[in-house]
């Protein structure tokens, strides 16, 4: 499997096996997928904690689910389960973490990035870690039998296996959490760090002891070297400390072809050698002679016996030292032997190590390569682009400024050419005035060339015509020449002004011709501006043109890129629907299994407080809430699915536990209230799934509400608050007044139930006749009989507890010495109430005899059950009562009254049901003998179905008095009692 990950990088074909498996099914399976599992995570690919973190809640399901299993492998699945997903999470958390957590202090420092915050959250988690390890290390030890050899067994190593990868796990994580905790003490002040401490202090005891238990193990002796803590734990607030820790390191040594011969081989080639050092010795100290009969000391001359005796006990004495030296040197032999082995075996795991190491070294680094020149062609296209959209939009605003520029050019050569034509109207104007001024003055001279004409011609007329009068015309003339004078004068100065007419007028020429000029190369130079424009607006128009190429292309490449957007958000928002629909189909099914549940046969036998059930509605009415906000919070964001994922989860999750502790508290409630719980929980779960139904459509998103959900679980609530037990909501001070009521309750209950078969007997009387009103009168005679003594019961209590009381309280006030033995207090309340409650129902049951609807066994039931219930006041009145007490004994009396009464209720209810039902006998006279074997064989038939369902009813009864007494001593604090 590890060599598998690393060749798919990845572990999608490990999970898709795993899949298949019946994990849910078989414990020692789960055990062995979570043991393959672990070494996964340790030694496979890195991708197999990305493959494998979607099947988390998994995980958490089958943790739960294991955990209600206490025998066998239950919870050691349970606990294994956790710490996987433990495991997953911290990696998940702190991705510079490996798998099998060998750092050097380097990394570990980085992992921190230098952060005292990231330091301190990141002890807490590896404590957290380490807890999950160490739970799991006990839980093992826990269920295994350890005054046996359990480590040879085959049941037993399945149980310690997994360990090995603990015991790896355990010892980093303990080192890294020392070199933590003291670079944690050299930031910050010792008292903010004494809860990591004590909690380092308690880890380190546990992994201590288990680690040295661990290495008692004859399992573990061959497969892993485990190391030892030191005696005392490092003592943080000394900084120097840290050097004295040795970090511990585990030593998985190499497994050898035939590690049993090689030592047995070493000890006999020492021996032969040691044997033959000692021949050659010998030979050489006594001679070659002595190797063929060392013991005939005959054979050598001059040698006395005692000195032959000497010598032997000498050579004796060698030889016996030659022995123990030749038995330490094998001793020493095999000891280096053992040890050079473990050596080599030690620097073979610690080559293997180092060469995995290198080797996830080498594929990291080639991954990171890969990725690297895959983010330099990524970086190298996005630069050529800037610079392309950076020419383009220099180009263009360059021509935006030339165009500018040549816009004001032509404003202002518009506004000259305006200026200069005004001028030269002006021009025209004064030249058009002039030449109208000269006209008028040639006019004014030819008309007195005229006159002076018509005049001389008059005068020479007159002066030939009229000559007899001279004189008249000599004085006509003289006027005449006067007149001539005067018009010669005019003349005169109409001349001088005709000719200052004229030098105006030739100097308004001189202007006019400069003005024409000026005129004439004001026209040049804006034909010269005009082709100078028209160049310009060529020059313009091509650039516009190239401008408007280039706005195309980037508009295209800008629409492309938009559509890319649009179909990138288009798949975003498409797979954020799919991701909505997935986890909207996982949390109906969710909610569909656990209203599956709820009519399983096999969730009959749970049941569930109350107060759970209060606690699971009201987080489940939170989880509403906030799923309301996170959808109204995507409706108005699409992006915003990744609030609205979490909530879903933790919807299906709290409503389904909600469905499930509904049921479990229906079965011990009673009928109506659990028919009503039930109801109500089915159709809470019937809501949510329509409600995640339309989450899964697309066109429902929009107007799916959870509102229904949330009153569904405001009634599942209200029903809870019905059925918690109310026998303790009573404050200490109330219950002597409380006393009192509950006994005056009763009897004024007794009262009234007599009255009430006071008339009952009375229209009976009335009304029937007979057997019918025989058997009323009897029933309802000893039904007055049982009030009566039932009534003298009660005061006789009454008495006893006033004596009780009395005797009891002291100088305290009676409300006081309730208060002070308050569970006697409820139990007399208790009782009183039964007993109060039990007269009605009998009076009840009475009425209905009588009118004849009821039944004779509901009578002597109820009748039975009163006598019960004052059986349960006069013991719950001797508890505290004196043994020699006189009210004691009255009231003894009156319990054996209320007992015969009872039999006599019973015994008349009885007789009157034998007495008033019919028994009609069979005719057989006509019945064939196949009719009567028919008829045998069907009462045969209803004999075994009535047996049938006596048993079931008796067992009924049974269990509801299993539950009557157990919600009894809830309210009454029996359980309490007993603790105390």
């Amino acid at each position: 499997c590890i060599l598998g990950t690393h060749h798919e990088k990845g572990a999608q074909t490990f999970w898709s096996v795993v899949n298949r498996l019946p994990l849910s099914g078989n414990a020692v399976l789960c055990w062995k997928f979570c043991h393959v599992f672990h070494k996964l995570l340790r030694d496979g690919h890195s991708n197999v904690l990305k493959d494998s973190i979607r099947y988390r809640n998994e995980l958490s399901d089958m943790s739960r689910m294991w955990g209600h299993l206490s025998e066998g492998y239950g919870q050691l699945c349970s606990i294994y389960l956790k710490l996987l997903r433990t495991k997953m999470e911290f990696h998940t958390k702190n991705p510079r973490f490996p798998g099998n957590l060998q750092m050097s202090d380097r990394q570990l420092d980085e992992a921190g990035e230098n952060d005292v915050n990231n330091f301190f959250q990141l002890t807490v988690e590896m404590f957290d870690y380490l807890e999950c390890e160490l739970n799991l290390f006990q839980t093992v030890f826990s269920s295994l039998d350890m005054s046996r050899s359990v480590s040879v067994t085959a049941a037993g190593q399945c149980r310690l296996a997994p360990l090995i990868q603990v015991i790896l796990d355990c010892s980093h994580l303990y080192d890294y959490t020392v070199k933590l905790l003291f670079k944690l003490h050299s930031c910050l002040p010792a008292d903010t760090l004494q809860g990591h401490r004590d909690r380092f202090l308690e880890q380190f005891r546990k992994l201590k002891d288990l680690f040295y238990r661990s290495s008692n193990l004859q399992y573990f002796k061959r497969l892993i070297q485990i190391p030892q803590l030191p005696e005392n734990p490092p003592n943080f607030l000394r900084a120097s400390a840290l050097s004295e820790h040795i970090s511990p390191v585990v030593v998985i040594p190499a497994e050898a072809s035939s590690p049993d011969s090689e030592p047995i081989t070493d000890l006999v080639e020492t021996d032969t050698a040691s044997q033959s050092l000692f021949d050659n010795k010998f030979d050489d100290i006594f001679g070659s002679s002595f190797s063929s009969d060392p013991f005939n000391f005959n054979s050598q001359n001059g040698v006395k016996k005692d000195d032959k005796d000497q010598l032997i006990k000498q050579l004796y004495g060698e030889i016996a030292a030659l022995k123990e030296e030749l038995e330490n040197f094998k001793a020493e032999s095999a000891r280096g032997a053992v040890q050079l082995r473990g050596r080599a075996s030690e620097l073979e795991a610690e080559l293997a190590e180092q060469r995995h190491l290198k080797q996830q070294a080498q594929d990291e680094s080639e991954f990171l390569r890969a990725e690297l020149e895959e983010l330099k062609k990524q970086r190298e296209d996005t630069e050529k682009a800037q610079r392309s959209l950076t020419e383009i939009e220099r180009r263009a605003q360059a021509n935006e400024q030339r165009y500018s520029k040549l816009k004001e050019k032509y404003s202002e050569l518009v506004q000259n050419h305006a200026d200069l034509l005004r001028k030269n109207a002006e021009v025209t104007k004064q030249v058009t005035v002039a030449r109208q001024a000269q006209g008028d003055v040639e006019r004014e001279k030819k008309e007195l060339e005229d006159s002076f004409q018509r005049v001389s011609e008059q005068a020479q007329r007159k002066s030939q015509e009229q000559a007899e009068v001279l004189d008249t015309l000599k004085r006509e003339l003289a006027a005449s020449r006067q007149e001539l004078q005067v018009l010669q004068g005019t003349l005169e100065s109409s001349t001088q002004a005709g000719v200052e007419q004229s030098t105006r007028i030739t100097s308004l020429e001189q202007e006019r011709a400069s003005l024409s000029q000026a005129a004439e190369q004001r026209r040049e130079e804006v034909g010269a501006l005009r082709a100078e424009l028209q160049q310009l607006r060529d020059t313009l128009h091509c650039q516009q043109e190239s401008s408007k190429v280039e706005l195309e292309t980037l508009q295209t490449q800008l629409r492309d890129k938009e559509s890319g957007e649009r179909a990138l958000r288009q798949h975003q928002a498409e797979e954020q629907l799919a991701l909505l629909r997935g986890m909207a189909q996982e949390a109906q099914r969710m909610v569909q299994d656990a209203l599956g549940r709820m009519e399983d046969p096999a969730h009959l036998g749970c049941t569930g407080s109350a107060d759970c059930l209060l606690s699971r509605t009201l987080a489940a009415t939170e989880c509403v809430e906030q799923l309301r906000d996170a959808h109204r919070q995507y409706l108005s964001d699409g992006a915003a699915v990744g609030s609205l994922l979490p909530c879903l989860a933790r919807f299906a999750h709290l409503v389904s536990d909600t469905l499930l502790q509904g049921s479990a508290t229906s079965h011990p409630a009673p009928m109506e209230p659990a028919d009503r719980l039930l109801e109500v929980c089915r159709q809470c779960g019937s809501e949510a799934v329509s409600y995640l139904s339309a989450l899964q459509d697309p066109t429902m998103v929009e107007g799916a509400d959870c509102s229904l959900v949330t009153a569904c679980l405001g009634q599942i609530s209200a029903i809870g608050e019905e059925l918690r037990p109310r026998g303790l909501d009573v404050k200490q001070e109330e219950l002597g007044d409380l006393v009192d009521k509950e006994m005056a309750a009763t009897a004024a209950a007794i009262e009234t139930a007599s009255a009430r078969i006071e008339e009952m007997l009375s229209k009976a009387r009335a009304g029937d006749t007979g057997v019918k009103l025989e058997v009323n009168e009897r029933i309802l005679g000893s039904c007055t009989g049982l009030m009566q003594a039932i009534h003298v019961l009660v005061l006789a209590s009454k008495d006893l507890q006033r004596e009780i009381v009395e005797s009891g309280r002291g100088a305290a006030s009676p409300k006081e010495f309730y208060a002070k033995n308050s569970r006697w207090t409820e139990g007399l309340i208790s009782a009183s109430k039964a007993v109060g409650w039990g007269a009605t129902v009998m009076v009840d049951a009475a009425d209905l005899v009588v009118q004849g609807k009821g039944t004779f066994e509901e009578l002597m039931v109820c009748s039975r059950e009163i006598a019960a219930s004052t059986a349960q006041l006069v013991a719950a009145s001797k508890v505290k009562a004196d043994k020699d007490s006189a009210n004691l004994c009255k009231l003894q009396q009156a319990s054996r009254g209320v007992n015969q009464a009872t039999a006599s209720v019973v015994a008349s209810t009885k007789a009157g049901k034998s007495q008033v039902e019919e028994k009609d006998s069979m005719d057989f006279s006509s019945m064939t003998l196949t009719q009567i074997k028919r008829q045998e064989m069907d009462s045969q038939v209803r004999v075994l179905e009535l047996e049938n369902q006596l048993q079931k009813e008796r067992q009924k009864l049974g269990e509801l008095r299993k539950k009557h007494y157990e919600l009894a001593g809830v309210a009454e604090g029996w359980e309490e009692d007993g603790e105390w």
